[in-house]
């Protein structure tokens, strides 16, 4: 039953027919756990918080550094040096003191993923590593958990639910971790500021979806946003039944990922003796691919659905990147909706 004050409070959003009180009282009893308080976590949690959901679990074992503070704006300069989980905690408190806030000043871990994970109805992964996204994967799919995933790259940033009524789960679009000197960090190569607060506020969004029943989730699909030219695109993820390894286990990969990739020198073999049976499509973005290419077509992998007509089954469909993980994303992104043979180029042109 919701109080008087929270009424009072809610008004606004139970005026909604779709949200109403039902919604809003799924909101007080849901329990959410938001796995990191930095750029994505912050957004998360303050919608999350003032929307009304109930019980919120914040999982970061980080401090406040001075660094953060152009996109985390749930922190202050006065909180450099505080742990992250605790301060999101008292600031969350003052937001909303009818929601009951629990940090874990602790990184998720396969010593503590189990536990954490299955006290919460919902879980919210806004981690910046792979190991911390397939560790909440796994262990979601271990318990039947729904998750909202979301990322951010420069001026890019993806967002999607996974494991949500028999849908996809992470592992249906990026089989396998890039090996780990492949792979950027925001102090190497950037981020706007705002993005996360875009990425952010969209995550909070299906959350509140889900947990109300309403509307159509990104459940089967990806939605990927570029704040320097405002593009936005929506891709279809096929769910690929495949067998989820126990929480914590990334090395381990599908056989059937294995099977549609291929190394630099198959492609070269498959270029040198039949180059009239193979399409090959660096989907990398044009500015990469103008700086150095193998050849082939460059259609970047964020406009491949409107090409997908295009693609001649008569041909080995092969695409390349620059390391292997958008490539293997196309062939999944394209897998459902071609009939012909696909493969990715492993680890990319590097």
């Amino acid at each position: 039953m919701l109080t008087r004050e929270e009424l009072k409070q809610y008004n606004r959003q139970i005026t909604l027919p779709e949200l109403g009180i039902n919604g809003q009282e799924k909101l007080k009893a849901a329990k959410v756990l938001m796995i990191g308080a930095g750029g994505l976590g912050c957004p998360v949690l303050q919608y999350m918080a003032a929307a009304g959901v109930g019980y919120i679990g914040i999982v970061d074992d980080d401090v406040v550094d001075v660094s953060n503070l152009h996109r985390q704006i749930l922190y202050s300069a006065a909180d450099v040096g505080k742990p992250k989980a605790l301060t999101a905690k008292q600031k969350l408190e003052l937001l909303n003191p009818f929601a009951i806030i629990t940090a874990y000043q602790e990184r998720l871990t396969s010593d503590n993923a189990t536990r954490l994970v299955d006290m919460y109805d919902l879980i919210i992964d806004g981690s910046d590593n792979f190991p911390t996204r397939y560790l909440v994967n796994d262990t979601c799919v271990s318990l039947n958990k729904p998750l909202v995933f979301g990322s951010i790259f420069k001026f890019e940033g993806q967002v999607s639910v996974f494991n949500y009524h028999d849908g996809p789960n992470y592992r249906d679009v990026f089989p396998e971790a890039p090996p780990a000197d492949e792979v950027p960090n925001c102090s190497e190569i950037g981020v706007i500021g705002v993005l996360p607060g875009m990425i952010g506020t969209y995550m909070a969004n299906e959350g509140i979806k889900i947990i109300c029943g309403i509307g159509e989730t990104l459940s089967g699909k990806l939605l990927t946003i570029n704040a320097l030219d405002n593009s936005m695109n929506v891709f279809e993820i096929a769910a690929q039944k495949q067998s989820i390894p126990k929480p914590a286990t990334t090395e381990e990969k599908p056989a059937e990922i294995a099977n549609e990739e291929i190394s630099m020198e198959v492609l070269k073999t498959w270029m040198a003796k039949t180059p009239e049976k193979v399409y090959l499509v660096d989907v990398r973005e044009d500015y990469e691919f103008e700086d150095y290419n193998i050849g082939g077509v460059n259609i970047s992998l964020y406009e491949l659905n409107e090409h997908i007509s295009t693609f001649s089954i008569d041909k080995k469909l092969v695409f390349v990147c620059q390391t292997g993980q958008r490539s293997k994303m196309a062939v999944n992104v394209v897998k459902p909706f071609f009939e012909g043979e696909i493969f990715s180029v492993k680890n990319g042109i590097s």
